[in-house]
């Protein structure tokens, strides 16, 4: 079925929060390719939206959105684009889509995101800590790292007379 991995919103308000966004992409000028809807008449579901001709000064280009909407930006050298996309608040995840490892490898490691995925998209592994950069994220879930959310460190020192030692 068309919602196999994505289900529905998970309430109104997220729901309403993403139609509110993805008529602000059509207001601003953004071309909507397909989607841009609810889906059904049950449930909180939304049609998979994709968006093209998004300029950065766009709501849908700037706030997260946290649902099916794909945001398609042009740019012209791998500097733009790296610029472009840290200059944000948040930094969750990005994607990059190459089939030059160089660029691949430059945009994963100056990208300022938790995860960078290339040429794929949420593939995910409990063994890899998540989290994001900046707004999105304080910590990591998952993997060795996100067992350091359950500890505390602590630094215990004992002086020991001598004649014990």
């Amino acid at each position: 079925t068309l919602f196999r991995s994505q289900g529905p919103q998970i309430d109104k308000e997220q729901f309403d929060r993403i139609l509110d966004l993805i008529e602000s992409g059509k207001k601003e000028g953004a071309k909507l390719e397909c989607g841009g809807s609810s889906w059904g008449d049950k449930g909180f579901f939304i049609q998979p939206t994709v968006f093209s001709d998004v300029k950065d000064d766009m709501r849908i280009a700037k706030e997260e959105i946290f649902g099916p909407v794909q945001q398609i930006m042009k740019f012209k050298t791998i500097d733009d684009v790296i610029k472009r996309a840290n200059n944000t608040t948040y930094g969750l995840a990005a994607g990059v889509f190459t089939k030059d490892m160089d660029k691949a490898l430059t945009c994963t490691s100056a990208l300022q995101a938790g995860t960078v995925w290339v040429n794929c998209y949420s593939a995910l592994s409990s063994q890899c800590p998540f989290g994001g950069f900046k707004m999105s994220g304080n910590g990591r879930e998952m993997g060795e790292y996100g067992l350091h959310e359950y500890t505390e460190v602590k630094t215990v020192v004992i002086k020991i007379s001598q004649k014990n030692s």
